[in-house]
């Protein structure tokens, strides 16, 4: 059996810690993470903080604590090993360890979108900075370079031409990770200035929006706006079958749209942020309140 101890926080609206079946696990409570938790008091739902920073799991000892946990901790490697931990004990997890070992990690979402037949731009995986040049001779220019793990647009450089990429190239070889070295190499696939986010809960397309920008880059961390987008069958469908590929139960799918109007998969987010698409919709939408709904269902079942 296992153990698991954290710093534990508890919603001021919900029954002691030791009824707690749920838990919600960030080290940052941001808006998304205040509104999923008031959407849970609203419903008399009992929760726990946990502060993943605090957690660990030992083994030998029983396990007592919320046996479901939303997972919104948003560095990718403490996410990844906290659920893994957490699932150890026999907890179950949103998303679940496996659907965040893939979402988390670009190389591992295109294998999957390919594995299920799925539209994605055109990819490579170069082992060295040096394999990368010759991948970005197949991929074509101008095309994108990536770090296998990241978000916000971090580190995510556009190359035109040779010289151009065998600057950047340079600077990667440099770092110090030996992770950093390996390339992911993406076209870039000529678009509008706007992209698609399109929200999945619970095999539902709950909800999208556009969103543009000035630059090619269009995430919202770097500006871009958000509108409200109503779903089409075509995104939807789309949508939800990449969430499904990755193994998400919760997930914000990125869809860019070509000049021709063919849709393609782009990512899939694991630990979604929701501020521009609930922004966009206002009072039209509740994101807070279908996350809170499914993990509601959880805790019944």
């Amino acid at each position: 059996m296992t153990s698991i101890r954290s710093a534990v926080n508890r919603s001021a609206a919900t029954a002691p810690a030791a009824s707690a079946r749920l838990a919600v696990l960030a080290s940052r409570v941001r808006f998304e993470e205040k509104s999923i938790m008031t959407a849970l008091d609203r419903r008399g739902i009992a929760f726990e903080h946990l502060d993943p920073r605090t957690l660990f799991v030992a083994s030998g000892t029983s396990y007592t604590g919320p046996r479901l946990v939303l997972n919104r901790e948003v560095g990718h490697f403490r996410a990844l090993y906290a659920a893994s931990a957490l699932e150890s004990a026999g907890v179950t997890v949103v998303n679940s360890a496996a659907a965040t070992h893939v979402a988390g990690d670009k190389w591992h979402t295109s294998a999957a979108l390919l594995r299920h037949g799925l539209p994605t731009p055109r990819t490579a995986l170069a082992i060295t900075p040096d394999a990368a040049l010759a991948a970005l001779e197949e991929i074509g220019y101008p095309a994108v370079l990536k770090p296998l793990v990241g978000s916000w647009g971090r580190l995510v450089t556009r190359v035109t031409d040779p010289a151009m990429a065998g600057a950047v190239l340079e600077h990667i070889a440099a770092l110090p990770s030996p992770q950093s070295h390996v390339v992911y190499v993406q076209e870039q696939v000529a678009k509008a200035d706007r992209d698609i986010r399109v929200l999945v809960v619970a095999g539902r397309a709950l909800g999208g929006t556009y969103r543009r920008s000035t630059e090619w880059r269009t995430n919202v961390a770097r500006g871009a706006v958000s509108e409200p987008l109503p779903p089409s069958a075509d995104h939807a469908e789309l949508a939800i079958a990449a969430a499904a590929a990755v193994g998400t139960e919760l997930a914000g799918v990125d869809l860019i749209e070509d000049l021709e109007g063919r849709l393609t998969v782009l990512e899939v987010n694991d630990r979604v942020e929701f501020t521009g698409l609930q922004g966009a919709h206002g009072r039209d939408l509740d994101v807070a309140g279908a996350i809170a709904d499914l993990l509601a269902a959880g805790v019944r079942a």
